[in-house]
């Protein structure tokens, strides 16, 4: 192969089972497919989770194999918005483990879910508890990637209520993926209050199902304008350097 990378989508069936020799964990990229406000394509969690699992399996070459991306997520937050779609929780805990399943059947034992959608989390958890408990022989963790890079996050990131189509997001987009960014609708967030004080809809500690209308009136969050590819490569070498580190360690960990 020319690239320094072994990405299960462009491969064939001899190159995989050459790769088969050093691979030692299969990452599962995991995004969404949801409204991300008028300045970057809905595909922008799923797109942000595949490319940033390329700089991955760069990095960690010969012992990472990445999987096709799953393009679709727990979102129903969004559907106020349209072209949103949303998974059932069930659904994408049946998916990961499907993929957990076949690639257990050419010897790969551990598996990592990069995750780029915060709605995504709960259930992920979730699946890898079910996984190791319905898969025998299998170790399977996961992360929303952009929580191992919060030094740079808190360096540029100054928005009080940030984390969707915000300066944050839309930097790793400059970096990652420039070609879904509408740089001509570019806007800040038209922030709202939910009536419920405290609650997640206010970035507060009680949980509490909402839609996403009732925390921004145009699908942003913080402000856009702020963004830049180097911030957005600043957020994703930090991150990279961390969960190299982690699966360096969870290659030796024994089962």
């Amino acid at each position: 192969m020319a690239e320094k990378r072994y990405l299960l989508a462009e491969m064939t069936w001899p190159e995989v089972k050459k790769a088969l020799e050093t691979v030692e964990v299969a990452v599962i990229p995991v995004g969404a497919n949801e409204q991300h406000g008028p300045h970057l394509a809905t595909s922008c969690d799923a797109v942000r989770a595949y490319e940033f699992s390329k700089l991955l399996a760069e990095r960690m070459f010969p012992k990472v194999l990445v999987t096709p991306p799953v393009n679709f997520g727990i979102s129903y937050h969004h559907l106020c918005f349209p072209g949103t779609i949303s998974l059932h929780p069930q659904t994408l805990i049946s998916i990961i483990k499907d993929i957990v399943k076949s690639l257990k059947t050419y010897g790969i034992k551990k598996f990592f879910i990069l995750n780029s959608h915060g709605g995504n989390d709960t259930t992920l958890d979730v699946a890898c508890t079910i996984i190791e408990q319905e898969v025998e022989g299998v170790k399977v963790g996961f992360v929303k990637y952009t929580s191992l890079a919060k030094e740079s996050i808190q360096k540029h990131v100054k928005s009080p209520d940030y984390g969707h189509s915000c300066e944050r997001e839309v930097s790793e987009i400059l970096y990652l993926k420039p070609e879904i960014f509408k740089p001509d609708a570019l806007a800040k967030g038209d922030l709202k209050t939910h009536p419920c004080r405290h609650t997640s809809a206010n970035r507060g500690p009680i949980g509490l199902p909402y839609e996403f209308n009732l925390r921004t009136g145009n699908g942003c969050l913080g402000d856009a304008t702020k963004a830049s590819r180097e911030i957005g490569k600043e957020i994703c070498d930090e991150a990279l350097e961390k969960l190299a580190e982690f699966l360096d360690d969870f290659i030796r960990l024994e089962m």
